[in-house]
């Protein structure tokens, strides 16, 4: 017997965000977000997302345990001033049962019927800097802090609900080595002098915050066409500087400039996390804030999070300036591995710009989807 629950309080929202620990417990590649920080994006009151974005979160029991959860997002930017008539689900864990799955799924369903939504589609968050997507290759590498991890099993849990891909993504790696300053060096200097341009390296937090809202308009600008884009709005800016950018090594965010000091382009790199928030276990103390401080000063895996080129300067070879500059810091560094965010199938020029570096595709995720009329 199945049962559903929504979630009311801040006792079942701490369910909701602990289910996946019990979940995963003995998974070596799951890795644990810190449970304050997932409460914290969950909050209506802190989370600015809340503004244009409504969220409801079940849990699903059966026979009295606790057996699966389900996060059902509107985005009223995207249903309103986009017209993308879309019911969106997230942070979609459960048991290898398909009573659970489908009856978590069920209720995003009727939600999405009840506002007159065309479909339903997930696993995704609020925005593109959420998570996304199911994993569907690469359940024996370990995953990362700003993806989501799921058995092998969930795949088929959305086919036998008749859901069908909506979006892929792949996911890259190569080593540091592969990065041979021969593609880049030389080209960096040509197109600095040919368009005028220079980079900016960063030392601490503080120097970058004067161009941080400039960084998330230029984001805004270079992602808007793919299909799955939502802007980020003014509120949310300070909301993402405060999460994210102290995870961050100043040394690892890059911009180009024009002559004017205009932003060009950015990248964002993080030291990977993952060894440290498993070790942490969901919790800052009493060690977990020593294992991130040491893999933010000693990891040797590296994450490319964004990468965003205004289209003016879009297949210019700007792109050689910023691996320039970051070809220099991961030397210093003895970087190791670098691994790449989930992107979407459909961004050839995010793949032609990385071909150089000989990237292995280690996993695949994506999206379903099903029409709700």
């Amino acid at each position: 017997m199945v049962s559903i629950e929504e979630v009311t309080d801040k006792a079942g929202l701490k369910k909701f965000v602990k289910f996946p620990f019990t979940l995963y417990k003995d998974s070596p590649y799951w890795v644990p977000p810190l449970i304050a920080e997932e409460l914290s994006s969950f909050d209506k009151n802190e989370n600015p997302v809340f503004k244009n974005a409504d969220a409801r979160f079940f849990l699903a029991y059966k026979n009295g345990q606790l057996a699966g959860r389900i996060a059902a997002i509107v985005n009223w930017i995207e249903v309103k001033d986009q017209k993308i008539r879309k019911m969106r689900f997230g942070w979609f864990d459960f048991i290898d049962d398909y009573a659970v799955s489908e009856a978590l799924l069920q209720q995003v369903a009727d939600i999405g019927k009840a506002h007159q939504l065309d479909y339903m589609e997930g696993p995704v968050g609020f925005s593109n800097l959420d998570k996304v997507g199911v994993l569907t290759e690469g359940f024996d590498s370990i995953g990362t802090m700003i993806t989501w991890y799921n058995y092998e099993y969930y795949q088929k849990h959305y086919e036998r609900w008749d859901m069908v891909k909506e979006k892929e993504y792949m996911e890259n790696r190569f080593p540091a080595s592969n990065a041979d300053p021969k593609l880049f060096v030389k080209l960096n200097e040509l197109i600095k002098q040919r368009y005028g341009l220079k980079a900016m390296n960063f030392s601490k937090t503080s120097e970058i915050m004067p161009y941080a809202d400039k960084m998330f308009d230029l984001f805004n600008e270079t992602y808007s066409k793919l299909s799955s884009f939502v802007p980020i709005t003014e509120v949310q800016k300070n909301y993402f500087k405060k999460k994210f950018l102290g995870f961050i090594n100043p040394e690892y965010i890059k911009f180009v400039v024009d002559s004017d000091e205009n932003l060009v382009a950015f990248a964002i790199v993080m030291p990977s996390y993952s060894k440290a928030l498993q070790k942490a276990n969901g919790k800052l103390f009493p060690f977990g804030f020593y294992h991130l401080l040491q893999a933010k000063k000693h990891s040797k895996d590296v994450i490319f999070y964004l990468i965003g080129i205004h289209p003016e300067y879009q297949n210019k070879g700007v792109t050689s300036v910023i691996f320039n500059e970051y070809h220099k810091t991961f030397t210093e560094k003895g970087i190791v591995n670098c691994i790449r965010t989930p992107e979407l199938e459909e961004n050839v020029a995010i793949r032609q710009m990385w071909k150089h570096f000989n990237p292995e595709i280690y996993k695949r995720r994506r999206t379903y989807k099903k029409p709700l009329r």
